[in-house]
Parts: structure tokens; sequence; C-alpha cells
């Protein structure tokens, strides 16, 4: 995002939003949880041990007590024969998989959500500046006109007075809205920077620079790197291992398990020191009685399993819409930015030629003001179209998934 979005006070605020967004944070906890699954499936592997120390103290019709105790180390371990461990173990890392790759997804939505809002911040700090401009403008037009009605020039009536006060009007009444409206981002970005409602620091929006450069064809490679592409994938993932966990549950689990330490108990005899005490268990269990279960398992897991196959071929489908349409915007505002530019320089030309004529009494203010309102709809679209071509750029960014690491 760094070599996208180069703006430096950009890069200060995208910074605070990583480090104080609370949806980053939850994300990050969710990875920590994802990850004690896993650790449990990995350690099903090792033998389980468990210490069991007993103690006895016995007398009989009031005699001599005997105290005995013994010592044992007991270790279980399952043969992983039909992936009864191994399934469950790939299930989990397949989940935390899936878990990182959504909160790499929050990443993406966030940095994509602060340069969208600092855009907007931009966007509307320069229709701001061209409505005062151009209100100062008509404000000195009105004045001079006034002047010129009162000494009679140039056929200067009531009604063209009338005509400039009422578009001078018009634009100081647009201005308290495009005020509060930077209000209102500055509070929103503040929100999501987990801050205070403050003015924000930015540059220009004449000034942005972004890639303007894309290849129409997009790798799948690329698509990919779509953190919801790739969650789609580990869900496929994790349904795929765990059909293979509740097809195992129709197989033996052989189980073996012993024990060694030491009791001062043999049988009728009391022995001190204790003596070396061990024993081994093999067991098989084959479940007899669960088939219906285990069928039923089995049908709702490979349900699943197609049910996220189809959702992970619906997550491709929708990146390569979505990468395909912020390469539309992209290259559609990057051909109405030469035309506006066309479209504003021949309004200034109008414009000016409008005045000259005005004051050699050849043509009515009406023309001039008319001039004017063409050139500042004009510049106001201008602006907004820029913004749109960055807008672009952004979903572009966000529709590849953020880019590669």
């Amino acid at each position: 995002w760094r070599e996208v979005f180069t703006d430096p006070q950009l890069q200060v605020l995208i910074e605070q939003a990583l480090t104080t967004s609370p949806d980053i944070r939850t994300a990050a906890l969710k990875v920590k949880e994802a990850q004690a699954p896993l650790l449990t499936a990995k350690l099903a592997f090792i033998p389980s041990l468990t210490l069991s120390p007993q103690g006895v103290v016995s007398s009989w019709d009031k005699g001599k007590a005997t105290q005995t105790y013994s010592l044992p180390v007991n270790a279980s371990w399952q043969v992983d024969l039909f992936g009864q461990i191994l399934n469950p173990k790939r299930q989990a890392e397949a989940t935390l998989e899936q878990v990182k790759a959504y909160e790499q997804n929050a990443r993406v939505q966030l940095i994509a959500n602060t340069a969208n809002l600092y855009y907007t911040l931009l966007m509307l700090d320069r229709q701001l500046e061209i409505s005062e401009q151009t209100a100062e403008i008509l404000k000195r037009n009105t004045e001079t006109m006034q002047a010129m009605k009162d000494a009679a020039m140039y056929n200067i009536n009531g009604a063209g007075v009338e005509q400039s006060r009422a578009a001078y009007a018009q634009v100081l009444a647009s201005l308290p809205d495009i005020r509060s409206s930077i209000r209102e981002v500055e509070n929103s970005l503040c929100l999501m920077l987990g801050q205070a409602p403050h003015a924000i620091e930015r540059g220009v929006l004449e000034q942005q620079e972004l890639p303007t450069e894309f290849s129409a064809g997009i790798p799948l490679q690329l698509l990919s790197n779509r953190p919801d592409v790739k969650a789609a994938e580990m869900a496929l993932a994790a349904a795929y291992y765990n059909t293979n966990t509740a097809r195992a549950n129709f197989y033996p689990r052989i189980t073996l398990s012993g024990s060694a330490g030491w009791t001062n108990s043999a049988g009728s005899a009391i022995v001190n020191p204790g003596k070396l005490l061990a024993n081994a268990i093999a067991s098989l269990t084959q479940p007899l009685f669960q088939n219906g279960i285990n069928i039923a398992k089995l049908k709702i897991a490979k349900a699943q399993q197609e049910e996220a196959s189809l959702s992970f071929q619906q997550a491709l489908l929708n990146a390569g819409s979505e990468v395909n349409d912020a390469l539309v915007a992209c290259q559609t505002s990057k051909a109405k930015t030469l035309l506006f530019e066309k479209q504003i320089q021949s309004l200034e030309k109008a414009l000016e030629s409008t005045s000259l004529l005005m004051e050699h009494g050849t043509t009515t203010y009406l023309e001039v003001l008319t001039a004017r309102q063409s050139l500042l709809s004009a510049q106001l679209s201008q602006t907004a179209n820029r913004f749109t071509e960055i807008q672009s750029v952004i979903n572009l960014y966000q529709a590849l998934g953020g880019g590669r690491e």
C-alpha cells in the first residue's frame, strides 16, 4: 500500500489506523483463538502421560496398620492408521489460514477506507476553494455592475444587477454545506483512528500521484492474493478434511497403553522398598452400533464440502468481476479527465470573450453570468471526476487483495 498511496500524511494516517483500529485488534485475537485448536490437534500425535500416585493405610481387627503405595505413570497412544488424528490436524491448519485471510481482509478494507476518506477530504477542499474563488469573483462583479448601473454605463439595468446578486448568493449558500461535509468526513476519519474529532492535516488534490498504468490481463495468481478468495479456498480445504474425518470414523481405533512405576504391594506380601511395576495393553475399538450416526455425519460433511466448493468458485468469479469493474472505471475516468480539461479551457476563453463583448456594449451581463456558472460547474465536475479516478485506483487495490507481500 505504500507504493500505491504515496502521500506522506496519508501514510501516517494508515499507520495509525492499523495500530489503533479495534477491528484489526479483534482479528488478531481471532488468529490466536484459531491457533489453540491447531496446537491441540498436534499434541494428539504425542502419547498422553498421567501420573496416578495412590496410597492405602489398612488395619484388621485393631491390628498393626499396613501402609501400601504405588507410583505408576500411565501412557496412552493412538495409532493413526486411518487418519483419525491427521485429518483434524489438517482441518485446524486450514481453519487457521482462513482466519489469517480474514485478518488480512480487515487490513485491506481499513487501508482502503482510510484512503477513501482522506481523498474525499481533498476533493471537498478543492470544491470549497473553487466555490470561494467563484464567490469572490461574483461579489466583485456585482459591485462593479452596481457602479456601472449607477453611472448609466453599457446599458446595465436593475435586472442584470439582481441576477448577479442571485448568482453570488447561490454560490455562498453552497459553502456551508461543503464545510459541513468536510467536518463530517474528518469526524469519520477520527472515529476510524479511535481519536477524538479534530482537524486532519492533509495535502492538496492536484499534487496526488497514483499509479496510472495497469495491466488489462490479471493472472489468476493475483486473484488468489485476495483475502476473501484465500479464505474461501481454506474453507474448502477444511471441509475436505472434515469429510475425511467423518469417513475415518467407520474404521477401528487402535490404542496402545501401559504403565510403569513402583509399588510396595506384591500380592499378599508387603515389600519395602517398593518394587518395579509395569504392564502394557493394546486395544482395538470398532464402532458397532453407531453406523447410522456416522453415515449421517458423512452425508453432512459431504454437503458442507460441496457448499464450500461453490462458495470458492463464486469468490473467484466475484474477484474477477470486481477487478474488471475497477479497471474500466480507471480507464473511463482517465479519458474523461482529458475532456474536462478541454472543456474548461474552452469555457475560460468563452468567459473572457463574453466579458470583453459586454464591456463594448454588444452583449448583456446575463451571458457573462451564464458563462461563469458553466465554468464553475465544469470545474466542480472535473474535481469530482479526479476523485472518481482516485477512488477507482483504491477499488482496484482492494479488488486485488491489497497487493503481494
